[in-house]
């Protein structure tokens, strides 16, 4: 536009990108038929994934695959979803400002200041699989860009239910039974609730249990829960042991449930 300066530093540049939030989640099965026709697998997982020797991410999962190429989550699951946590803040009058996804920081140098940014992306598919990744890069794209890469590779599965004594509709809406994450100071416990709770946690915590496909959830919280980074660990860990904590329940009667 005429009149309107060009920004010359990589700060002003990050304010004027469009927000990630209104732009469309996860991609279009067109893009990824495309990306997949050109995908040239690495990986002996790939290459039978590739072929059609495997079709089921729970197969995969299950059997414990190591993955290490995020296409191969993208023609697993077509349509899973991303979004990016407010971990950071944006410069403010006075020291203040609002939430931002990037993280900023700087190093000084004789050349001037050096400034680099990061992200944390969390993938998920509303049906039981979840995933979090943490990019870091000289410039914001290719920051969120290794975050969705990492997210998609560190993807898990959990264990939905009904486990709130108040409901036990056996739909499995909640989470089977209370479990506990911990990440440097922060405690999180999330504990199973009836039909029409919704989400009561935080904000950030809603985003990423939103993705797993949970609808009823308590939560109790401790330690500096201001620090988001930790406290989305802290969530990714409790829900890790959904799948690894034994319970009386069956994994076919969550599926016949469903």
């Amino acid at each position: 536009m005429r009149g309107q300066k060009k920004p010359k530093d990589i700060e002003a540049r990050a304010e004027l990108q469009p927000p990630l939030e209104d732009a469309p989640l996860g991609i279009s099965r067109e893009k990824r038929h495309e990306s997949f026709e050109s995908w040239i697998p690495k990986t002996n997982l790939g290459k039978r994934i590739k072929k059609g020797e495997l079709n089921d991410i729970d197969e995969v999962l299950e059997k414990g695959h190591r993955i290490l190429e995020p296409e191969i989550i993208d023609f697993l699951i077509p349509g899973i979803e991303h979004t990016l946590i407010l971990v950071g803040q944006s410069k403010g009058k006075f020291g203040g400002g609002k939430r931002s996804i990037w993280k900023q920081t700087q190093k000084k140098t004789n050349e001037g200041n050096k400034p680099k940014f990061a992200a944390l992306a969390v993938v998920g598919d509303r049906n039981g699989h979840i995933g979090i990744g943490y990019g870091k890069a000289k410039e914001t794209v290719p920051a969120r860009e290794k975050a969705i890469r990492k997210a998609k590779l560190n993807l898990i599965k959990i264990n939905k239910g009904c486990g709130s004594w108040a409901c036990y509709c056996k739909d499995p809406h909640s989470i089977p039974f209370k479990v506990n994450g911990r990440c440097g100071s922060v405690r999180i416990t999330l504990m199973p609730a009836p039909k029409g709770t919704n989400l009561c946690t935080e904000r950030e915590v809603q985003k990423m249990l939103g993705l797993a496909g949970l609808k009823d959830i308590y939560s109790k919280t401790r330690g500096q829960t201001r620090t988001k980074i930790n406290l989305i660990y802290a969530c990714f860990e409790a829900l890790k042991k959904l799948s690894t904590t034994k319970s009386t329940i069956s994994n076919k009667e969550i599926e016949l449930s469903s």
